[in-house]
């Protein structure tokens, strides 16, 4: 592109980009930044009294910030991702689906490294809400070169930099090892419900056992058999070597993924898988303190296995960075009521 100065009363050509607004003597914009002129414009600019008007003069190889915005955001949009209308000169990401945000960092960063393309997204792992925008793709420049937006193009692939993956309706059962009362134990299923039906997932199965290896490990079993495709165990201290449900986990044919989470409030949590024939399926333990409806870093895993991922010792010990969930963090948790903060039940 050319950059060009079009001095009062020189005559512009069609085709020419325009670099600012154009008003009126009302201030009323005539004339937008980033029209390209066509005839009609031509004779607005004629008109007298205007200053002198910036404008681009687009080379061979050249592509307006329309079609190029509207190819890099489709490049980057993957899985469960459309793109809805140009707004602000950006071209939005829209979710199609609840679900996780799942980002791409390294060609992300490849992608914004190009010149003159612009990409910002959600954070990665961030739960959204079907309509809920994701980011938003933009040309900085009124216009920008081919071969910028066809090396994006390259870079993304047929899969995006950025997709969706929606949660998957899961049949989940919870232990309980402590003896609560009635009116605590029906706001433990109320609260836990509640979260569950965020995710499409429905609770079939609350067993309060006795708090000893034999009586959880039967529980365990009893769950994973009669479907269950997560398991949580609630009332735990993980901190004692010979706490019971450890020690169930052994007897049921677990195996101990991870120990403690390097993140607060949550950190006593712990996470188990079980082989079976139908399927892995993973086990959540944690103390009785986390089976009622504040946030807690059961609310952060919760998401990412309900969207089908397994979770390891790599994945949960990554959580300390950013494990320190502030009122700051909320932002990062599930929004299960509209009117509630978000990762909460309580008003």
């Amino acid at each position: 592109m050319r950059p060009r100065s079009l001095a009062a009363g020189e005559p512009a050509a069609p085709g020419l980009v325009l670099a600012q607004d154009v008003r009126d003597a009302s201030g009323r914009i005539t004339l937008a930044k980033g029209a390209v002129l066509d005839v009609a414009g031509c004779a607005l600019l004629a008109r007298p009294g205007r200053g002198p008007v910036h404008l681009l003069e687009m080379e061979p190889g050249d592509l307006h910030e329309d079609p190029a915005g509207r190819r890099l955001a489709h490049a980057v949009a993957g899985a469960q991702l459309q793109v809805g209308a140009l707004a602000g000169g950006a071209w939005p990401l829209v979710a199609k689906v609840r679900g996780l945000v799942e980002v791409d960092a390294a060609r992300l960063t490849e992608v914004n490294g190009l010149d003159d393309l612009i990409v910002y997204l959600l954070p990665n792992l961030q739960v959204v809400l079907e309509g809920e925008l994701v980011g938003r793709a933009k040309i900085v420049p009124f216009v920008t070169r081919e071969e910028h937006v066809a090396r994006a193009e390259a870079l993304c692939g047929p899969g995006g930099v950025v997709q969706v993956r929606p949660f998957k309706p899961a049949r989940v059962a919870a232990v309980v090892m402590e003896s609560l009362d009635a009116a605590q134990l029906a706001r433990f299923r109320a609260a836990f419900e509640e979260k569950l039906r965020f995710f499409g997932s429905e609770l079939v199965r609350v067993e309060v056992a006795q708090a000893t290896p034999a009586a959880l490990a039967g529980a365990l079993r009893a769950s994973v058999e009669e479907g269950a495709q997560l398991v949580t165990l609630a009332g735990s201290k993980p901190m004692d070597p010979l706490d019971p449900a450890l020690q169930a986990l052994a007897l049921a044919g677990a195996r101990l993924e991870k120990h403690g989470v390097p993140a607060h409030p949550g950190t006593l949590l712990w996470l188990a898988s079980l082989e079976t024939g139908a399927g892995h399926v993973p086990i959540i333990g944690m103390p009785s303190c986390g089976l009622f409806a504040k946030a807690t870093m059961f609310d952060l895993i919760l998401p990412r296995l309900l969207a089908g991922e397994r979770l390891g010792k790599r994945e949960l010990a990554a959580y300390g960075d950013g494990g320190l969930l502030a009122k700051e963090a909320l932002w990062r948790f599930p929004p299960y009521r509209p009117q509630a903060l978000r990762g909460e039940l309580a008003e």
